[in-house]
């Protein structure tokens, strides 16, 4: 059993845009979200273009939701079919965070994603109310000023506020977890609907016999702990309801950048393994790139691949060398030993590269041999010409290859058309 009596009560919500990007579209063509048959998908001259987003009558009446194809989608007259259009979605994100910032200060707020936030709203009661209170004038707020409905978990802490909200305010619009009611509310929910437990973790959780959040909590602390490290003493504590991360963001402490990573999902089936080297060496440019521009290198290199839905699984998998590098070339020859040592042939969907583990650039320097000096130059060369000129002004020879993603994606925000 645990003390709730020790732990801090703050008043938490969580709040999440549903169907943000389909809404967006619905709002934009001055339709009804909630009765309009609309998917947003991110090309829409690509069958398997993927699906981001569809209305709730899409998800409820024909089971297409994100994640699914194009070709998925049923060509009826009274289905839209919206490309993406992520520059105005992130003005609409920015509108939702502004929005908040009428009833907490910006430190009260947590940008999750693009549609997600949390919102601390201690010490609000004479202004707005009651918690419950605040959150319905904060969304009734967002439906009248920008005609997006949202769903809003309320909670003492971030942990139960977000899963709340996953599993019981998406039917309600407004749901609320105390302390008082984890055992009732939470314990009986399957693994995989609990927010930090992916497939991979709920797998490994599911053949010790613990398929819900009841039986996780009814597990030894020192089991988790043994079985999964640090990782298995938060399981134990979030299945009891407990999360001590601050609700609040320290202005105080600038945030340090861990690390560097890109990962795509390809828009069709890679099976030929020099496309699916060409993207990894796409990606380790990138992600170079990004810790160029921030005057960093990295230690460890981390490859991870994804198979299709229908295959399914995959492999993330890191090395750490000796010398920290922003190379793209040492990171690209990492990402090839991880490839050839894990691949099993399967059919590739997903791909992603990231650089952890690191130092300023300043330190990374002083190791460098002469021949990896000119390497690090070219590189910042390299970046100086496509800020300039824009970035397909330098190209890799691969890039025009079949495999090749670079030159579509720079024509795109976020991976998709702005």
């Amino acid at each position: 059993m645990v003390d709730y009596s020790t732990l801090p009560h703050h008043r938490v919500l969580c709040l999440d845009m549903k169907s943000f990007y389909a809404s967006c579209e619905c709002v934009r063509l001055g339709l009804d979200p909630l009765t309009t048959y609309l998917v947003v998908v991110g090309d829409q001259n690509r069958e398997g273009g993927v699906i981001l987003a569809s209305t709730p009558l899409m998800k409820a009446e024909y089971g297409i939701k994100s994640g699914n194809r194009l070709f998925e989608v049923p060509r009826l007259p009274h289905i839209l079919i919206q490309e993406a259009n992520m520059a105005y979605y992130l003005d609409q994100s920015v509108a939702f965070t502004r929005i908040l910032q009428d009833f907490v200060p910006l430190e009260a707020i947590h940008v999750y994603s693009v549609d997600e936030a949390w919102v601390t709203v201690d010490g609000t009661e004479r202004l707005f109310g009651s918690t419950w209170e605040v959150a319905e004038r904060i969304k009734n707020t967002l439906k009248e000023k920008l005609g997006l409905t949202c769903c809003v978990g309320i909670g003492p802490n971030k942990f139960l506020a977000k899963v709340v909200m996953d599993n019981y305010a998406k039917k309600s619009g407004i749901a609320e977890c105390d302390y008082g009611q984890v055992e009732e509310l939470l314990w009986p929910l399957p693994l995989k609907e609990i927010w930090g437990i992916g497939s991979r973790l709920g797998k490994r959780l599911n053949s010790m016999g613990i398929r819900t959040l009841g039986q996780l909590a009814k597990t030894p602390l020192h089991t988790l702990k043994k079985k999964f490290g640090i990782m298995g003493e938060q399981l134990y504590w979030h299945s009891w309801g407990v999360d001590l991360s601050p609700v609040y963001a320290s202005w105080q402490q600038e945030s340090q950048q861990k690390g560097f990573g890109h990962t795509i999902t390809l828009l069709r089936d890679y099976t030929d393994v020099r496309e699916i080297q060409t993207v990894m060496l796409e990606l380790s440019e990138e992600v170079c790139r990004r810790a160029r521009h921030a005057r960093m290198a990295g230690r460890t290199v981390s490859l991870g691949i994804g198979y299709s839905r229908e295959a399914g699984g995959g492999f993330h998998r890191s090395r750490t060398v000796s010398l920290a590098t922003n190379i793209t070339m040492d990171v690209y020859r990492v990402c090839l030993e991880l490839f050839r040592e894990n691949y099993t042939g399967g059919v590739v969907r997903r791909v992603g590269v990231s650089l952890s583990h690191l130092e300023g650039d300043e330190e990374f320097q002083l190791d460098l041999f002469k021949d990896q000096v000119k390497e690090r130059k070219l590189g910042y060369v390299m970046d100086s010409i496509r800020s300039k000129y824009g970035s397909t002004a330098l190209l890799r020879a691969s890039t025009y290859t079949s495999g090749g993603v670079a030159r579509e994606r720079s024509t795109k925000i976020g991976g998709h058309k702005a």
